[in-house]
């Protein structure tokens, strides 16, 4: 029988645990301390591994540092990961990560298969109520297709040459080596609901891994509209995924303010010194009889007056 969709595995194979929480944070506080600090990068290691400086002001700066967008301080720690019964499908997305990352993956020219139920077959097609059988006439492809494999190696073709015969559905293995500044990156496009659904299915388990040997680092593993705060996917204009408002919409909104047509009403969202804040402008009084009133600011602004300051 095929493999089920869930048959996927990530795990963590470097750093154990005990290491991660002895030297990764004292690494990253030190790459980031050294930017900011006359002492030599030895005095500032020596107290970040002993813990004089203590794990929560650690994990303060490099927060801090990693919300700056300061990420090559996060380059200097690695996480290798030991990846089986995933698609072809799925390892050419992966491999499209290239910046920080190295990977090696099991060779369909030297492995002569000799299983012929290494392949996946979806939910939409084993769970779908589909017509005509077709759930079992994509299962009987796959199977033919496999089968005539086996048959061209015992006819003596070579390996090589015999799986140009293989789908996509056939499973692959792989050794993942990243940074946690590309893993952060990698995370944020594949953790998010417009990703394939089974490379989201292996980064929740990279995600559950690194949590496994550090709350803190697996805390930066998220979609990447929790760090940008608003969707950039042309995909959910309609916002049917709602974990962040849409950027159009939050653009709208930002216009609607600077043009005057939206008000504060808990006190000043942006702060009153901010250049962004709509100008107030001029409203001429009515004039009565002979009498001219000089005109008064009012704290409305308008259209013009929103794009006039526009950056």
């Amino acid at each position: 029988m095929p493999a089920a969709s869930t048959d996927l595995s990530a795990r963590l194979i470097f750093p154990t645990k005990e290491i991660v929480e002895e030297y990764y944070l004292p690494i990253i506080y030190t790459a980031c301390r050294t930017c900011y600090s006359e002492q030599v990068p030895e005095q500032i290691w020596d107290k970040a591994v002993s813990r004089q400086v203590a794990d929560e002001k650690q994990q303060n700066l490099v927060r801090k540092v990693m919300e700056s967008g300061h990420g090559s301080t996060i380059e200097h720690v690695n996480f290798t990961f030991a990846i089986s019964g995933v698609t072809r499908t799925l390892s050419h997305q992966l491999v499209r990560h290239r910046a920080g990352t190295a990977f090696d993956q099991q060779s369909q020219r030297y492995v002569s298969f000799k299983k012929r139920d290494n392949y996946t077959v979806p939910e939409s097609i084993t769970k779908g109520e589909l017509p005509d059988d077709l759930a079992g006439r994509f299962q009987q492809a796959i199977d033919d297709n496999l089968e005539l494999y086996g048959q061209l190696l015992q006819a003596e073709v070579p390996a090589e040459d015999a799986r140009f015969i293989f789908p996509n559905a056939m499973q692959t293995n792989l050794i993942m080596t990243v940074n946690l500044r590309q893993l952060i990156h990698m995370s944020g496009l594949r953790l998010c609901t417009m990703a394939q659904w089974e490379i989201r299915q292996l980064f929740k388990q990279i995600r559950h891994e690194i949590f496994r040997v550090s709350p803190f680092f697996g805390s930066f593993l998220a979609p990447k509209c929790v760090a940008l705060g608003y969707c950039d996917e042309m995909g959910n204009r309609d916002e049917h995924c709602r974990i962040r408002p849409h950027r159009d919409n939050v653009m709208a909104v930002w216009e609607a303010y600077r043009g005057g047509r939206l008000s504060e009403t808990d006190g000043p969202v942006v702060a009153e010194t901010s250049p962004f804040r709509p100008r107030p402008r001029r409203v001429p009084l009515p004039v009565t009889g002979d009498d001219v009133v000089p005109e008064r600011p009012v704290a409305v602004a308008s259209e013009s007056a929103g794009d006039a300051d526009r950056v």
